[in-house]
């Protein structure tokens, strides 16, 4: 998870860079410093004194919302405004997830417990990861929608959410990423069904494995993108008075 959270935080700043957001300085009590080379291609890190907008990790119960907060650790070292919503128990996360919330605790990071009214410059989609399989109650999707709505970019963590990351299914109104970022090997979901649609630029890191991906016809380099069109919404979508996952 570290290595995954790590590599999401690389993939964000760059993204974060291009977009002529800059990092504020380091958050107090916190030198700034460059992370550490991980198997994602380091961008060059943000300079100067523009204001930066506000990152929004969305982390979910489980290691995908564990991987999220890890980003989000991350680029509050490097100096972005980052805010994290946990949905979830803190006392029930795993161990992997309770020590990534620890370690956003330990860097005085603001944790909120629903989405802020304000949208934020960029979204971190770890709700749920690979690990969603039954359709979205009238809650979950209520917030997938105000994130859709926002019309910012979204980065999602292995799948988008709601997304079934096995045939592409829509579980609902899946979140409409900008780009959609893989560890170690990509979901066929996100070639299948709706998931190219609700994908966006989808994007391969290996985290230093060098495993082939399964669900490329060929072995695609670290942060190659697969060809994917723009996320537009699905045609097909659950109702929203499905089962809670």
């Amino acid at each position: 998870m570290p290595r995954a959270g790590l590599a999401a935080a690389h993939f964000a700043a760059a993204k974060l860079g291009a977009a002529g957001m800059r990092p504020m300085g380091a958050a107090p009590g916190m030198a700034a410093s460059v992370a550490p080379t991980s198997a994602a291609d380091t961008p060059t890190r943000p300079v100067g004194d523009v204001a930066a907008g506000t990152v929004l990790a969305l982390a979910g119960s489980g290691n995908n919302g564990g991987d999220a907060m890890v980003a989000a650790t991350w680029l509050r070292r490097w100096g972005y405004r980052v805010q994290v919503v946990l949905f979830g128990d803190p006392d029930r996360l795993p161990s992997d997830a309770r020590q990534a919330l620890d370690g956003w605790r330990d860097a005085s990071g603001p944790l909120l417990s629903d989405l802020p009214a304000d949208p934020p410059a960029m979204v971190l989609d770890g709700l749920f990861g690979i690990g969603l399989n039954r359709p979205l109650d009238a809650a979950w999707q209520s917030r997938i929608d105000a994130v859709n709505a926002w019309g910012i970019p979204v980065l999602a963590l292995d799948v988008p959410s709601g997304l079934d990351a096995a045939a592409g299914r829509p579980l609902g109104r899946p979140i409409w990423a900008t780009w959609t970022l893989s560890f170690i090997a990509s979901a066929p979901g996100l070639r299948q069904g709706v998931g190219p649609q609700v994908s966006g630029e989808c994007h391969l890191d290996e985290l230093g494995l060098n495993v082939a991906d399964p669900a490329s016809p060929s072995h695609a380099p670290t942060h190659a993108p697969a060809t994917a069109p723009a996320p537009t919404p699905p045609d097909a979508a659950s109702g929203d008075d499905a089962q809670a996952p």
